[in-house]
């Protein structure tokens, strides 16, 4: 039996650990952290292309997939609503997507403290060795070990996450805790408020123990706000002991100056609703923007996928999908050529490397206008073409296939 090895076992990993594994491979999945990663994750916007994705990695897509909204509005600074739109979407939570692909592959094919050292190839096969020292061999490897991916290090070291000028402010507010008002005005639709230069959004998702129960979901927020990188990026990323965290400084250590600033600028910039929900978060985390690009997604027996390849600003909503169609292509060219992984996976590269290519594009064109810094005419000709309102609702989270 052919044999897949799957660096990362975050959705990525699994898409394509679950798609190979029903199309006769035999699969290892190998993640690098030593607990669950259901924690992980907030929010996610679900597309038709999704969907289609997951049935194919052995889903079945039902009411309980979701929260599903029937339209779009936007509220300006005092509360008031601005603009209203049909949009039939249905919104999840990373945890839900993550526990039910995890369920769906036998529990022996997930391997947790598995972090990838290094590897070799050749005319045969894979071999690649563990941080443990433990050695593995396949006939493939799948880099799908997301943005700081050691597979794609190893391959193109000078690909690296290009920071895009703001951050992102995240967090959950369960339902129960809203006030009549908030809750009528936002939970049940996907919400916007855009201040100048940056940009409020929340919809509704699942709750505590994939919870889909009215008053025991929860609102999913993300707030971009510029942050230069000199300067506000260092100190955002920086806890009370002193010590930079680059690749994002986990929740409980920011500082509390950090916290009650963000609390501050809430109530001086959004829609008093969707301050509430802010300050009534638990746990906010804030996460550094990057747009990354690799200019080739296959080397010989190895493979890149996800945000391993491509990481575009989540303004597309676009990064689970693109994972998922990914997945999906590498397996039709496995199998469209099951004794020769090298050419199928050539294959691969020339069907997703412009996709990814574009995608980042368009999630680029989107965000111009919150770069704390606007460098060129182009930037300054996107940030003019998506700040309105009218922009923001038609473009945000849907896909671009779609228009």
């Amino acid at each position: 039996m052919r044999r897949a090895l799957i660096a990362g076992g975050s959705l990525g990993g699994l898409l394509a650990a679950n798609m190979l594994h029903r199309a006769g491979w035999d699969v290892v999945v190998l993640e690098r952290a030593n607990t669950s990663l259901s924690g992980r994750g907030a929010g996610i916007v679900t597309h038709p292309e999704l969907f289609d994705c997951l049935e194919v990695a052995g889903l079945t897509i039902d009411d309980k997939i979701g929260v599903p909204v029937p339209g779009r509005v936007t509220l300006g600074r005092n509360g008031a609503v601005l603009q209203e739109s049909t949009l039939p979407q249905i919104l999840t939570a990373w945890g839900r997507l993550y526990h039910l692909l995890k369920a769906a592959l036998p529990a022996d094919l997930y391997r947790f403290g598995a972090g990838l050292r290094s590897f070799e190839q050749d005319n045969a096969g894979v071999a690649i060795t563990l941080a443990d020292g433990s050695q593995q061999r396949g006939d493939i490897l799948i880099g799908a070990d997301g943005i700081r991916s050691t597979v794609r290090q190893s391959l193109l070291p000078q690909v690296r996450p290009s920071y895009a000028g703001y951050v992102a402010w995240r967090g959950l507010t369960d339902e129960a805790v809203l006030s009549p008002a908030t809750h009528g005005a936002l939970f049940e639709r996907f919400a916007f408020c855009l201040p100048p230069g940056e940009q409020m959004l929340g919809y509704p998702v699942a709750g505590i123990g994939d919870n889909l129960s009215p008053g025991h979901r929860r609102f999913n927020f993300v707030w971009y706000r510029p942050a230069d990188e000199q300067t506000q990026l260092p100190d955002l990323l920086t806890d009370a002991q002193g010590r930079r965290h680059e690749d994002g400084i986990p929740p409980q250590l920011i500082r509390a100056d950090v916290q009650q600033a963000m609390l501050r600028a809430a109530d001086a910039v959004l829609a008093p609703q969707f301050a509430e929900i802010v300050h009534k978060a638990t746990q906010p985390m804030v996460q550094p923007i990057y747009d990354l690009e690799s200019p080739q997604l296959a080397f010989g027996r190895v493979a890149l996928l996800g945000d391993a390849a491509f990481v575009a600003r989540p303004h597309c909503g676009m990064g689970v999908t693109k994972a998922a169609a990914d997945a999906r292509a590498l397996t039709e060219a496995l199998t469209a050529s099951p004794d020769d992984p090298v050419q199928a996976l050539k294959a691969y590269d020339s069907k997703r490397q412009p996709i990814g290519q574009f995608i980042v594009g368009h999630a680029r064109s989107l965000g111009a206008y919150m770069q704390a810094q606007i460098l060129t005419p182009e930037e300054r000709q996107m940030a003019e073409r998506y700040r309105s309102v009218e922009a923001v609702m038609r473009e945000t989270a849907v896909s671009p296939a779609l228009h």
